[in-house]
């Protein structure tokens, strides 16, 4: 087979090792992959393997346009014709679309161009955008307009920001003529949360399968390291925190008032926070820089007591599987599809998503030592990456 895979990133961050990994056991098998990505620079893919859609300033241009036009996805014009080229000169038996959003793509041009070809295609939805007029996400807005359609957006200044202008009406109305036209396609969610909600959108013609995100049990395994000698918190129970970019969404500010109920005995470890936000920080938690090293992350999973996920909009987050690959119980609000990396054997999901609840959920794990770190572990061998991208390989072949 061959098969072509377009994100906005290759090989970083979630979406960008997901492609990857898809790359490399369909290159294992035999098979051949491209993988086409819009900005930075693409990690553990071989050079003639990939495509960059268009220019760095092409990108910036485009995100530019958005924060006043509010156009996203509606720019990039000459670069995505090119790409188009490049597509039909490849000619891949399957199209596999994962972040279309991102600055780089022009939808009306490539959806036009999928419409009238016979390939396969296939889309992951990373998240909620495909069925909105705006966001990403529409959890911590209470709103539900893109059911039925999207306008004055709520939620406009946030990603894909824009400052001035609203076309979440007639976005969402275009957007909804473009998707629907491509003749054979199949969405792929990672969490059936996010899958329930593709059923009821303007997408639910289409068929829907549910493929967990899976990690790298080779790499996020326990690791013994001197991260708390290193750090000088040897004495101390670390609640740890991970994400890629520290915002509202992922309960920073919920971390920053957990600071001021624990105790002495704990430390707050959060890892991926910006070198010039660090100085902001309470003492009491102890701020990592973003690592690319997966060892150097899994040794930090492995030093923690706890994993505290208070995420309020998330999709499948993988941070909860590495956690437990690590033998480190998760923490975690009832939000989106986050729940469903975990169950009973490995942590606890808050239904109130205060840090009230979060502190409550901290001492039980850290104290009553309640989830030992081998049924953690056994649990998190059910989303071995190779199993769970094997049925993307499947699906490729049907």
């Amino acid at each position: 087979m061959k098969v072509l895979q377009i994100n906005s990133v290759c090989g970083i961050r979630s979406t960008g090792r997901i492609a990857t990994d898809i790359y490399n056991i369909l290159m294992q098998q035999g098979h051949d992959c491209k993988v086409a990505y819009g900005r930075e620079l693409p990690h553990n893919i071989e050079k003639e393997d990939v495509i960059q859609i268009g220019t760095d300033l092409g990108v910036k241009m485009h995100a530019l346009l958005s924060r006043v036009t509010d156009k996203t996805g509606f720019y990039s014009k000459t670069a995505t014709k090119r790409f188009i080229n490049q597509i039909e000169e490849y000619n891949p038996d399957v199209i596999h679309l994962h972040n279309i959003h991102g600055y780089y793509l022009n939808i009306e041009i490539l959806f036009d161009y999928l419409a009238k070809t016979n390939k396969k295609v296939i889309w992951t939805m990373h998240d909620c955008w495909a069925i909105t007029g705006h966001c990403a996400y529409f959890d911590m807005a209470n709103c539900n307009k893109w059911e039925t359609g999207c306008n004055n957006c709520p939620q406009k200044n946030k990603y894909p920001t824009s400052y001035v202008c609203d076309n979440s009406k007639s976005h969402w109305i275009r957007k909804k003529e473009l998707f629907t036209r491509v003749k054979d396609l199949t969405i792929v969610t990672p969490s059936k949360w996010l899958a329930d909600i593709m059923k009821t959108s303007y997408l639910g013609k289409y068929p829907v399968k549910v493929i967990n995100n899976g990690i790298d049990l080779n790499s996020f395994k326990p690791i013994p390291s001197d991260f708390k000698k290193n750090n000088n918190i040897e004495n101390k129970k670390i609640i740890l925190g991970v994400a890629a970019i520290w915002d509202e969404r992922k309960g920073l500010a919920d971390f920053l008032k957990l600071s001021e109920m624990i105790n002495d005995e704990y430390k707050i470890v959060l890892v991926g926070i910006p070198e010039n936000k660090m100085a902001d920080l309470p003492e009491n938690i102890l701020p990592i820089s973003r690592t690319n090293s997966v060892k150097e992350l899994a040794e930090i999973y492995t030093s923690a007591d706890v994993f505290a996920n208070p995420t309020y909009e998330d999709n499948f987050p993988t941070v909860n599987l590495e956690s437990i690959a690590c033998g480190t119980p998760v923490i975690t609000y009832n939000t989106g599809g986050s729940p469903e990396g975990i169950n009973e054997t490995c942590g606890i999901v808050t239904e109130q998503k205060t840090p009230d609840a979060l502190w409550t959920a901290v001492q039980k794990v850290c104290e009553e030592n309640i989830f030992p770190a081998e049924d953690c572990i056994a649990y998190a061998k059910t989303f071995d990456k190779t199993d769970k991208f094997m049925e993307y390989i499947c699906l490729y072949a049907e």
